[in-house]
């Protein structure tokens, strides 16, 4: 789709960066580059190459080299703990790591004979990999600037790895979803003709790459030759700024989490039809309020909005568009209807097909489906599976999502069945948070629940039996160079014992009844 884009509309931007515009030809060429480079490096088809970067014009080179080399990209977020991208780089098999010098500080740590990184290709600035004790080979700027502007004499298939996006896992540490060419395009090429995107429109990127809404920002820009506007890091946490941004930027189509959708219109304090250029609006990740998306649709009244839906092992299968005016009786949306070529299954506890109005749970068929978990065949094939007997060969991935179908045929998300939950688009497994917790010497056991929140859909909160001495400071700093951000607890709460089942089970349900007060409550 980048050649494409390059050879039709050469000089027209592609990404756009800050003051930095970078065109379609000229992504292209340093994208062929950093693709060749990696050839040099031994990077052949069916490897997985690491991003290790802060999303930048620098970044999508990366991307789109990674895939010129036959390879998949594995997104590494420039700010998560070492020992998570240590984890990561192992089970991805990482050789190859491409980076910044912004995370320079960090190459030493992920490039120990101890790891499996071997090579480093560093797309800005000076590497000076000999002050930095780096255990890998480093290809510079110029290094990679001496290779050919042409592509590689390689084709890709569209059943090959495109990508893996690591999610939070329940048994302690992330997996990896392994996604394909063919997966990522089924939702891309959808969402261009619904959508109706052209070269005129101009997509906001507002989701970070190891994230999946970031597949429709990047690859449905270059499918119609558009240019992706990259949201600046300094702008995104505040209203007024995010809402002056995407004003001057004359952005038309914006996706995201309900939450940053709503920091966008209800809360910079905009006067309906100050974003007169948007005229798309699409969120997904999380539940949007209904009170919350009213008064969003007032502020932008001439946009169209949708709700899409999807787990990462099937971007998104399924979509709503929301009438207007949104009536008062309406107090949950539809997720709506399967995209093309989609097929969507409801089993109930006891494996019958759920019928009109009654909950099952969702199981999703078609070219969206991942082709599984990276390394982990067991876990894949207890999610991977035939839910019609009829239909053997019709497999389908488990989404552990409770869902029923109304009368008229619109589906209806109703929670999740075990201890997975969303909060600020995130999905997020609290027995990794707990996993993690427990890691700490002065913690002699804890738990993790989520408190429903209207604006961010869960907080997090953690029950802690913690030894004397042990305060917030020290479990809130070990916490937050354990997990990413978004998965640091809100709140702690030190308690004498955890409350138990009958079975000597935690008793999860009596813990999220529990008053956080009093003397022991901690909050960060």
């Amino acid at each position: 789709m980048l050649d494409e884009a390059a050879e039709r509309n050469p000089a027209a931007a592609a990404v756009v960066d800050g003051q930095r515009a970078v065109s379609y030809q000229e992504l292209q060429a340093a994208a062929n580059q950093i693709a060749h480079q990696l050839a040099r490096f031994g990077v052949v088809p069916g490897d997985r190459v690491g991003l290790y970067l802060e999303k930048s014009a620098h970044a999508l080179a990366a991307l789109y080299g990674t895939l010129k080399a036959g390879a998949a990209y594995v997104p590494l977020a420039a700010d998560w703990p070492i020992p998570r991208l240590l984890h990561i780089i192992g089970d991805a098999g990482i050789r190859v790591l491409i980076s910044g010098t912004d995370q320079a500080r960090n190459w030493p740590e992920l490039t120990t004979p101890k790891t499996c990184v071997t090579h480093l290709v560093c797309v800005d600035g000076a590497a000076r990999s000999a002050n930095l004790a780096v255990n890998a080979q480093v290809a510079s700027v110029a290094d990679t600037g001496r290779q050919p502007t042409s592509s590689l004499p390689l084709s890709s298939d569209s059943g090959d790895l495109a990508y893996v996006l690591y999610t939070s896992g329940s048994t302690g540490g992330p997996k990896g979803v392994m996604l394909t060419h063919r997966n990522a395009l089924s939702f891309v090429d959808w969402a261009v003709g619904e959508f109706r995107l052209t070269a005129a429109d101009r997509l906001a990127s507002h989701a970070p790459l190891h994230f999946d809404l970031s597949v429709f920002d990047l690859f449905a820009a270059a499918r119609v030759a558009a240019p992706v506007i990259l949201l600046p890091r300094d702008v995104a946490p505040f209203p007024a700024a995010l809402a002056a941004f995407v004003q001057a930027a004359n952005i038309t189509v914006w996706y995201s989490v309900p939450s940053a959708v709503n920091m966008l219109a209800a809360r910079a304090g905009l006067a309906p039809g100050s974003l007169p250029a948007l005229r798309l609006v699409l969120f997904a990740g999380e539940v949007f309020p209904v009170g919350q998306l009213r008064r969003v649709m007032a502020v932008i009244p001439d946009a169209e909005f949708y709700n899409l839906y999807g787990p990462t092992e099937t971007n998104v299968c399924t979509w709503y568009r929301v009438p207007r005016p949104l009536g008062e009786h309406v107090r949950s949306l539809p997720i709506g209807s399967p995209i093309d070529g989609v097929e969507l299954f409801c089993r109930t506890d006891d494996g019958r097909a759920a019928g009109p109005n009654e909950l099952g749970e969702l199981w999703v068929g078609g070219p969206t489906v991942m082709a599984g978990y990276l390394g982990d065949a067991a876990r894949t094939a207890a999610v991977l599976a035939a839910p019609d007997p009829a239909r053997p060969q019709a497999i389908a991935y488990r989404t552990g999502d409770l869902a029923s179908r109304d009368q008229g045929g619109l589906w209806h998300f109703a929670g999740r069945r075990d201890s997975q939950i969303k909060s600020r688009g995130y999905r997020i497994e609290l027995g990794e948070i707990e996993a993690a917790l427990n890691e700490h010497p002065g913690v002699a056991e804890c738990a993790v629940v989520a408190i429903p929140d209207e604006m961010f859909g869960n907080r997090i909160a953690a029950y802690v039996v913690v030894s004397d001495g042990m305060g917030p400071t020290e479990l809130t700093a070990y916490s937050r160079r354990m997990l990413p951000s978004y998965m640091v607890p809100w709140s702690f709460c030190a308690i004498p014992a955890l409350p138990r089942t009958s079975t000597g089970k935690v008793d999860y349900q009596e813990l999220a009844t529990l008053d956080q007060g009093g003397d022991r409550a901690w909050s960060r």
